[in-house]
């Protein structure tokens, strides 16, 4: 086919593709069904939160009362009266309301551990893994974008296969055994870092790095195989008709193309990174939720383990929506349900 025809044709698609989002799409309707989903995910997640109460051993009203300070021998009239402060004995469903009440006032109840409201001992160790999250998130991003380029650039050869083996290998591998790993080499053998962190910048780089590997793997992958379809597509051989090198084509062309789907498992890790951090915080002794939401399953702390789910759950879905806003923002395509 000739390059003027190719570029006719080119044309024409485009042409279509515009025809049919002038023709009364619209980016409000998708937002409003997004939002929608979102908070019956959100409703879906308080009622498996709230059903771990039964699970739980003990008496919820005598454990609460022994993080009050209550330690010795509750009279059974204070036992009674924690109960109907947490409505214990009326129908489950009236339970779940009142909890559910309850949580979005923000009393996520006391820690039996430390007598403290869960929300305060979240707030206070959100920010850390905040921090951790961040930096993973950015190294990933970093890594994989930064890979899946140099592979697309040299498809099936040398540099291709080397880092499709290592993101093979980054993506097989636990991130605690990458801590662990870490912790002896870097820490212990090199004297870089500490094996206790404190949560500062100077300390989040070595977990964030052991969390960011198998993320930016995965990603890594995707991406790549995303950029190879890209470079075999038309606009490819439109491009290279008028002259334009295949670097060029990769990075105005091919990325911008690939970047949709890339986005999408770029917004679905970022909102499982909280609940991912748990276990390199512990590894490395890191303060956030995480470790302290380990640290609470351990002495079950079942308020603690509510509310970190909580936290974690709402962050998913927050961040989940925000995913789903950007790409239909980005792509108009998305608003009358189909691409091209």
């Amino acid at each position: 086919m000739q390059p003027d025809r190719l570029i006719k044709t080119e044309t024409e698609l485009q042409g279509g593709i515009a025809r049919r989002i002038r023709h009364g799409s619209s980016v409000f309707p998708m937002i409003g069904r997004r939002f929608l989903q979102a908070l019956l995910a959100a409703f879906g997640a308080s009622v498996f939160v709230w059903a771990l109460l039964p699970l739980a051993p003990g008496d919820p009203a005598l454990r609460t009362l022994q993080a009050r300070g209550v330690l010795d021998n509750p009279r059974p009239a204070e036992i009674a009266a924690v109960r109907e402060e947490l409505q214990l004995d009326e129908p489950k469903l009236t339970q779940y309301f009142a909890w559910l009440g309850r949580a979005a006032r923000g009393d996520l109840s006391v820690s039996y551990q430390t007598g403290q409201p869960v929300l305060t001992e979240i707030k206070k160790r959100l920010p850390a893994t905040l921090l951790l999250a961040g930096a993973a998130l950015l190294l990933s991003i970093l890594m994989s974008v930064s890979a899946a380029l140099l592979a697309a650039a040299y498809v099936e050869r040398l540099p291709d296969k080397l880092l499709r083996t290592l993101t093979q290998a980054g993506a097989s591998m636990p991130s605690f055994l990458l801590g662990l790993l870490a912790l002896h080499f870097v820490v212990v053998e090199f004297g870089w870092g500490r094996v206790i962190s404190k949560g500062t910048l100077g300390d989040v780089w070595l977990p964030a790095i052991c969390l960011a590997i198998g993320r930016a793997s995965d990603w890594a992958q995707l991406l790549r195989a995303n950029l190879v379809e890209a470079m075999g597509a038309r606009f490819t051989t439109v491009a290279l008709a008028r002259g334009a090198t295949r670097t060029r084509i990769l990075l105005r062309y091919a990325l911008p193309n690939a970047a949709l789907p890339f986005l999408t498992v770029v917004g679905v890790g970022t909102g499982a990174l909280l609940g991912g951090a748990a276990i390199i915080e512990e590894v490395f002794t890191y303060p956030g939720i995480g470790s302290f939401a380990v640290a609470a399953i351990k002495a079950r702390d079942l308020p603690v383990v509510q509310g970190f789910v909580v936290v974690s759950t709402l962050t998913y879905v927050a961040v989940n929506f925000l995913v789903d806003v950007a790409t239909t923002l980005i792509d108009p395509r998305l608003r009358v349900g189909k691409t091209a």
